[in-house]
């Protein structure tokens, strides 16, 4: 039998989370480095598995079957399609500069010797996440798929409540009271969604009689399988809600400004730039794979709720005095944008919102992590609370205002390439909805540019007067996400040419067609 590559890369975070939570409670610096060199083994591990991959072969490659629950037909089923494999590499790689960044998050306070951080517990936490979330990109079967999709949120719950953000206003009981808010509106946003969600999970055995995406594509195709139109609407709604709150998508994403302030800027990145994106990655391998009639009846609701989240967030972005509550927002509309690509129901547009999820990750990573590191020097989220800070640490302001930049999605910087084709895929489908769109882009820069504005320039404010600039680890994390940013938006070959062919797929599932262009006859 072949090395179970897949099995191995989500394995490996698992067993690096036990092992880092089994250190000594007085080695916290055995533990920082234990999680980020089981991380960094990941990311080779993810790194060989794209590399095997043939953009050209089968649909789903490097595929692992086994029985599992025999009797209800659970089976332990993984394989990746382009998409998928591209979001697997892109949370292997945010991992070890999430734990860089995140080095002394879970020291113990300075302030009271007596408070206990658990440093070991903060990073084994961390590498959990990273193995449901990778198990979840690989996953083939529906019910192993459910599983991960809950279970990830128990960490999360804990790496927000339990570790949130220092640079808080207020007593420390105050800061306690809201991290526990924001962590349980995140868990019980989610977990309603993935109850209503396991109620689809159910009906779909029920009238599939089994949980392997492979079985039903095949029953399907042979003609022995089909589900009445009211059925597959029912179970496409159960389905799709889950992954909505999950994006998040509008209105079910008050949740996200909530747990983004009040996290720690790490654990920010790991809510938006890497859990968030298997909502909207599983409304391309389940919504339009199982349910593709229903997806296509349900298209002008989901194109008008994607249109707000879009307006909606980059409006309330612009309004926002909290650093982190606005990169927050921002994330809400580019978000809308992702789902606005993928059911625009055109090759542009799902390319575009694939290419999306992956550089929304790296972009939102590069301005948090830098937002992160200046909060951390001054000790405050309130925008007016800086000014002049380019003066005093000029690498800090040009890492934020490139981070920034890309967020508004500056050509020559990679989130333009996936919003240009979201764009275009939108406009040849649905040309009123590719124009309400753009005032997104707009939106984008008055919020990027005025926080710029504010925190950076104009005359140094005296508590920003000594602040340091970027340190050595700050530029290993810092740096090659920026590089990232740069290649990609000169150069996005190597990522489409593993994208489009699972896109055809997708298309192939909801038959359609990309619209042609309407070309008057010369006269």
């Amino acid at each position: 039998m072949s090395f179970p590559l897949l099995t191995a890369t989500a394995a490996l975070p698992a067993i690096g989370a036990v092992a880092t939570a089994a250190v000594p409670a007085a080695r916290r610096t055995a533990a920082k480095w234990l999680a980020l060199l089981f991380s960094l083994a990941t990311l080779v591990l993810a790194g060989i598995a794209l590399a095997r991959f043939e953009p050209g072969g089968d649909r789903f490659q490097l595929t692992e079957s086994h029985a599992w629950i025999e009797d209800f037909g659970v089976r332990y089923e993984l394989g990746v399609d382009g998409i998928g494999v591209a979001l697997m590499a892109l949370t292997a790689l945010l991992i070890p500069f999430v734990i860089l960044a995140g080095w002394h998050d879970a020291d113990p306070l300075e302030t009271n010797s007596s408070r206990w951080r658990p440093t070991q517990g903060f990073f084994a936490l961390i590498l959990m996440v990273e193995a449901m979330v990778i198990l979840s990109f690989e996953a083939t079967d529906v019910f192993l798929f459910y599983i991960l999709f809950e279970a990830m949120l128990i960490p999360m719950y804990f790496l927000i409540g339990g570790f949130g953000d220092r640079a808080h206003t207020g007593s420390d009981e105050n800061a306690a009271a809201q991290r526990s808010y924001a962590a349980v509106k995140f868990l019980l946003y989610n977990l309603v969604g993935g109850l209503v969600m396991l109620a689809a999970v159910i009906g779909l055995y029920v009238v599939a009689g089994s949980f392997s995406l492979s079985e039903i594509a095949e029953a399907r195709a042979n003609g022995t399988f089909s589900m009445a139109t009211s059925t597959e609407r029912w179970l496409f709604l159960g389905f799709f809600f889950a992954f909505a709150v999950k994006a998040p998508l509008w209105p079910l994403h008050t949740w996200l400004p909530n747990a983004m302030g009040e996290a720690t800027a790490p654990v920010a990145v790991l809510i938006t730039a890497v859990v968030d994106k298997v909502g909207t990655f599983a409304m391309l391998r389940f919504c339009l794979q199982l349910f593709p009639e229903a997806s296509k009846w349900a298209t002008p609701v989901i194109l008008v709720l994607a249109l707000i989240s879009i307006v909606y967030g980059a409006l309330l972005a612009v309004g926002q005095r909290d650093i982190k509550r606005l990169i927050a927002y921002a994330s809400i509309s580019h978000f809308g944008f992702i789902i606005l690509g993928i059911f625009a129901m055109t090759s542009q547009g799902q390319s575009g919102a694939t290419l999306y999820m992956v550089n929304h990750g790296i972009s939102t990573a590069a301005l948090m992590l830098v937002a992160g590191f200046l909060i951390s020097r001054r000790g405050s989220r309130l925008i007016a609370d800086y000014g002049g800070v380019q003066k005093v640490a000029p690498v800090l302001a040009g890492t934020f205002l490139i981070g920034g930049l890309a967020t508004l999605s500056l050509p020559g910087l990679a989130p333009f390439v996936s919003e240009f084709l979201v764009l275009v895929g939108a406009f040849a489908a649905y040309p009123a909805v590719g124009i309400i769109a753009t005032t997104g882009i707009v939106l984008a820069a008055i919020y990027v540019l005025v926080l710029y504005q504010r925190t950076m320039t104009g005359p140094v404010k005296a508590e920003v007067q000594g602040m340091a600039d970027l340190k050595a680890r700050e530029l290993v994390v810092v740096v090659p996400l920026i590089a990232l940013l740069l290649f990609l938006g000169v150069y996005p070959k190597p990522l489409t040419d593993i994208v489009n062919p699972a896109v055809r797929h997708t298309m192939s599932d909801v038959q359609k067609k990309d619209p042609q262009p309407e070309v008057e006859a010369a006269k």
